[in-house]
């Protein structure tokens, strides 16, 4: 059984329709930059092919340039997206799981990214702590599973690998949670407050790690019904790229599907576990033991201690100073 419920999470989405909103943009205007820039990188290359033959290649390498070329700026935006879209989402819903209303005359969108620039002034901070949870997660994930490599049946062994697959794509979604716990626990020193969150996701990791499969398979599934259902009419608008159509309506078909996923389903799910999560670790302090489990599966973590020590150390120093 399953640690939260449908219809309050529904709930919850539906009470941040504009951050729902707000996503839907981002990722529609995603899908539109691939499509636009694929298709005018193929046009270019059809320019200047020779004969029929060279025209189809130049056209794909064109296509493949405009598809880089969207891919290689998202990549460089992925900060500013967790920052401004993910953790203002994250901010907003923290408030209403903790029964708080939102402050009137403010847009919703507009006071998430206040809570956000609160908790972390630069976003480049949010950024960091996010990359060491995610590789902490990883790490610790990947112990709790080791038991398996020494079970000598093969059947076995396969299916371990499924489930350890599943974890890390779960990851997204508990690092989400680890944020969750920062800005609801207003903690000054984020990395100190990251390094609280991951103890007491160990310490109840088989009740999150049960969630999270859960919500990740119907995640993975929703999107592919989606990318089903996107890959005719896609398929329909590459249809007119010079050269050939048929790879890059399956490609954008994919980016369509994962664009809803991220503006649509994955709030579902980051929603849902945040639930689990306050609700499996009310009352808890962090365990000593189990600190020093994540500290021996990971030397990410280990840093994150030493960035959190360095960090009351700064606040010691200037309090001195003044």
């Amino acid at each position: 059984m399953m640690d939260f419920r449908i219809g309050e999470t529904v709930s919850l989405l539906a009470r941040t329709s504009p951050y729902l909103g707000f996503r839907l943009v981002i990722y529609f205007g995603i899908t539109l930059a691939y499509i636009v820039t694929t298709g005018g990188g193929a046009g270019i290359g059809w320019l200047f092919g020779s004969g029929e033959e060279g025209k189809a290649t130049t056209a794909f390498w064109g296509a493949l340039t405009g598809f880089g070329l969207v891919s290689g700026i998202l990549y460089w935006l992925r900060e500013y997206l967790l920052y401004t879209v993910k953790a203002g989402h994250i901010a907003v819903l923290v408030e209403l799981i903790e029964g708080q209303s939102l402050p009137e005359g403010r847009g919703q969108v507009a006071h998430g990214a206040a809570v956000v620039k609160e908790r972390f002034v630069e976003s480049s901070v949010l950024f960091g702590v996010d990359q060491l949870i995610k590789g902490i997660l990883r790490a610790f994930n990947a112990s709790v599973m080791t038991f398996v490599s020494f079970i000598p049946i093969p059947a076995v062994q396969n299916v371990a690998k499924f489930v350890t697959a599943v974890i890390n794509m779960s990851l997204t979604y508990v690092d989400e949670v680890i944020l969750a716990h920062l800005i609801r626990t207003r903690s000054e020193n984020a990395w100190a407050g990251a390094r609280e969150a991951l103890v007491l996701y160990a310490q109840n990791y088989k009740a999150m790690l049960k969630n999270a499969l859960f919500l990740t398979v119907i995640v993975w599934v929703l999107t592919l019904v989606i990318f089903l259902i996107f890959l005719l009419p896609i398929g329909l608008i590459v249809n007119v790229f010079p050269g050939e159509a048929g790879f890059w309506g399956f490609a954008i078909a994919v980016v369509a599907a994962l664009s809803v996923k991220a503006a649509l389903i994955e709030p579902f799910a980051m929603t849902a576990l945040m639930q689990v999560y306050f609700k499996v670790t009310a009352g808890q302090q962090p365990n000593p033991e189990w600190e020093g489990k994540l500290e021996k599966a990971s030397g990410k973590f280990r840093e994150l201690k030493d960035k959190a020590a360095a960090g009351f150390a700064r606040k010691a120093s200037g309090a001195a100073g003044a």
